[in-house]
C-alpha cells in the first residue's frame, strides 16, 4: 500500500458516514504547525450545503481546541486505520492544555498551503475552510433527553466547505 495522500474529489469518496465518523472517529487540527490542537471526535457531518461540499464539526467551549478553532480559518478532519485507535483514545482523553499531545505518539504533523495542520499517517483528511457557526441553544432541543446530558456545556457548530480532500490509495 502507498502511503502517500493524494487529492480526491470528496464527492467521489465511497466511506459511510456513520462508521467513519461515529464509529472510527478522527481527529480534529486547528491551527498552524508550530501552534496547533487536536482532539479526538465522534460527532460530525458530512455532506452538501449552499452548492459545496461540506464538513460540520462540534466543539465545546470548554476545550482547548476551541480557541484554536476561533482563530484560525481552516481546520482539518483526519481519519486513521484502525491501529492509531490508542493514539485516538489519547488525543480525546488529555488536554492540550496539561500536555504535548504530539510528544511521542508517533503522528507527524504537516501543513498544507491553507496552513491547516493534518497528519500524514492518515488514510483520509479534509482541509476545511470555516463558512458558518452556530452555538447550539439548550432552548432548541425537541427531545428533552439530549439536553440534560449536556450539564450546560454545549458545543459551537462549525460548518467548513471542505477545500482539499486527501486520500491514501
Amino acid at each position: 500500500m502507498n502511503d502517500k495522500l493524494y487529492p480526491v474529489d470528496p464527492s467521489l469518496l465511497e466511506e459511510n458516514p456513520f462508521k467513519l465518523i461515529g464509529l472510527d472517529w478522527m481527529l480534529i487540527t486547528a491551527g498552524v504547525l508550530d501552534n496547533f490542537n487536536t482532539m479526538t471526535a465522534s460527532y460530525g457531518t458530512l455532506g452538501e450545503l449552499w452548492h459545496r461540499p461540506v464538513a460540520y464539526c462540534y466543539i465545546r467551549p470548554t476545550r482547548h481546541t476551541y480557541q484554536f478553532m476561533e482563530k484560525h480559518n481552516h481546520y482539518s478532519l483526519s481519519f486513521f486505520d484502525e491501529k492509531y485507535r490508542d493514539i485516538l483514545k489519547r488525543c480525546g482523553s488529555k488536554s492540550g492544555r496539561d500536555i504535548d499531545k504530539m510528544k511521542g505518539i508517533g503522528l507527524t504533523p504537516v501543513s498544507d498551503d491553507s496552513g491547516a495542520v493534518y497528519f500524514s499517517e492518515a488514510r483520509l483528511v479534509m482541509i476545511c475552510r470555516k463558512i458558518y457557526y452556530q452555538d447550539i441553544d439548550p432552548a432548541n432541543f425537541l427531545d428533552s433527553k439530549i439536553d440534560s446530558e449536556y450539564n450546560n456545556d454545549y458545543h459551537r457548530s462549525y460548518i467548513g466547505q471542505i477545500i482539499r480532500c486527501l486520500m491514501k490509495k
